[in-house]
């Protein structure tokens, strides 16, 4: 049976990989709610994986990039509400 820790990584992984080739083939732009939001979970799940598994590096990684891609989130919402 497969652990949780790695279904919840996988699918962070998953989601982190999909944002990234979505945008290297240009189908989905770095500037767009889609793409953060894609990061922002991706990453969560990732750091949430890594706090599960004990691996400290790993958090911090996965941690500061899903903090990073909320900020762009916000700003991406903000941007929204003064046009």
């Amino acid at each position: 049976m497969v652990e949780f820790s790695v279904i919840v990584g996988s699918t962070g992984v998953l989601l982190l990989l999909l944002a990234f080739l979505l945008n290297l083939f240009k189908i989905l732009m770095q500037d767009t709610k889609t793409y953060a939001m894609l990061n922002v979970v991706g990453a969560g799940l990732s750091c949430y994986a890594s706090i599960l598994i004990d691996y400290m590096p790993f958090v911090i990684l996965e941690g500061t990039w899903a903090l990073v891609a909320f900020i762009g989130l916000v700003r991406l919402f903000k941007v929204q509400e003064q046009a």
